[in-house]
């Protein structure tokens, strides 16, 4: 999905990862971008956030219920399979190589997708509240820009 207008807190070329906040598979999906995010394209953003929410609210995405990681690069938005596709496909070898699931069919990729985010609670487990960013790794986190 494309918008013309820039979401709150998200310059042109910026590119923000929304996660799940209390979700412990999207902590360490979060860690493994800071990991391995050499050139640190990305910013990460718990949609739990006060950015988050605002970023949601202009997508007009649900801002209670989260099923699915989001990717925003300026004013577009990628979600599920596309998301995750559209990340790994920006990071160093080996990781990008991961990119060539993409020929596969799209509902295809979602449905696999949605098995594990319907399901990452279960399967994963959760926190009580969203976890804060250490110090060294606060300036990965997309900041309010008011």
């Amino acid at each position: 999905m494309t918008i013309k207008k820039l979401p709150p807190n998200i310059a042109e070329n910026d590119c923000v990862i929304l996660f799940d906040g209390v979700c412990k598979l999207c902590n360490v999906w979060s860690r493994f971008i800071i990991r391995f995010d050499k050139q640190q394209r990305f910013k990460l953003c718990s949609v739990q956030s006060p950015e988050g929410q605002s970023i949601l609210g202009h997508f007009k995405m649900p801002t209670e219920h989260f099923d699915t990681m989001l990717y925003v690069e300026g004013n577009q938005v990628f979600d599920k399979s596309d998301a995750f596709l559209n990340v790994i496909n920006k990071l160093p070898i080996p990781w990008r190589l991961l990119y060539i699931f993409k020929i596969i069919a799209k509902g295809i990729r979602n449905w696999f997708y949605d098995r594990i985010a319907l399901n990452r609670y279960s399967l994963f487990g959760k926190y009580d509240s969203c976890m804060l960013p250490s110090t060294e790794n606060k300036n990965r986190f997309l900041k309010n820009k008011t």
